[in-house]
């Protein structure tokens, strides 16, 4: 900010020497030292009049400056308020109109999010229990299946001692139709004779 008092301030310090230079060279012959005691208090004055002069216009803009950066570091609640009835108090109130903008825009998004979040949770609760239910179905169907299963191995072990005690009947009956049909033919072949 510095540079924007000097920038104000030199070109009245250097206008305010340049007329006191003047007046002095209009009457040059007749000064006396008085007028050379003027002439640097005058001076003086010119400088710090110039110097007084910059730092009022550039305190507004500071003002701003220090806000704008607040601002863009993320404090929205930064305003400036200015006491000029000047162009720089208008953009004050720009400054604090968009401030303010900004500062409901995030409240806004902030809302919205919520929103959004309990929608979200809401909706994700919805599938959990969804979820849970068919999980559920799932392990119900899992538990009859391995009870089928189980039962469908104890009947095909049925069937097949089932199977076996079949073929051990099969045998004993071939065996007695045999021992059957000897004794048949041995009772024919006595009958016969």
């Amino acid at each position: 900010m510095a540079k924007i008092s000097f920038k104000i301030a030199l070109p009245i310090i250097l206008a305010g020497i340049f007329s006191i230079v003047t007046f002095m060279a209009l009457d040059y012959e007749k000064l006396s030292i008085e007028f050379y005691l003027v002439f640097f208090l005058l001076t003086v004055f010119v400088f710090f009049f110039g110097f007084a002069i910059g730092q009022s216009f550039a305190s507004p803009i500071r003002k701003l400056l220090n806000r704008a950066v607040e601002l863009s570091g993320g404090n929205l609640s930064s305003r400036a308020y200015l006491e000029t009835k000047d162009e720089l108090a208008e953009l004050a109130k720009v400054f604090n109109k968009i401030a303010q903008e900004l500062e409901e825009s995030r409240i806004l998004q902030g809302e919205t999010e919520k929103s959004v979040d309990i929608k979200v949770k809401a909706r994700t609760q919805a599938l959990e229990e969804t979820i849970n239910a068919l999980e559920q179905k799932v392990k119900n169907r899992t538990i009859e299946l391995e009870r089928l299963m189980q039962e469908s191995r104890k009947l095909q072990e049925g069937a097949k001692s089932k199977e076996l005690q079949a073929r051990e009947l099969k045998k004993e009956f071939d065996i007695l139709r045999s021992k059957v049909g000897k004794y048949k033919s041995n009772k024919t072949t006595n009958n016969n004779a």
